[in-house]
């Protein structure tokens, strides 16, 4: 049984990691990103802190080549400890 999606693949997609402002949190994250998208370039990434600094906003756009791949990372982002919210 195969999984229907909108997207075809391969596609450039944006994820937004919302998480604690923390010095290592947008390094964690991309390392985070680069085992499940090896070709993602680090100095893409975008970032924003909350209005009151209390958290962090990092967007990330992998090239994606499967559901499985976006799946996969969207379970490890949304695993990690420092993360709040993943879309």
């Amino acid at each position: 049984m195969s999984e229907e999606t909108l997207l075809e693949f391969p596609v450039d997609f944006p994820i937004k990691i919302m998480g604690e402002r923390r010095d290592d949190f947008a390094q964690t994250m991309v390392e985070l990103v680069l085992r499940h998208a090896p070709d993602f370039r680090p100095e893409t990434v975008e970032m924003r802190a909350s209005r009151n600094g209390t958290y962090l906003s990092v967007t990330v756009v992998v090239r994606a080549t499967s559901k499985a791949q976006l799946d996969a990372l969207y379970r490890e982002i949304s695993a990690h400890p420092w993360v709040k919210m993943a879309l």
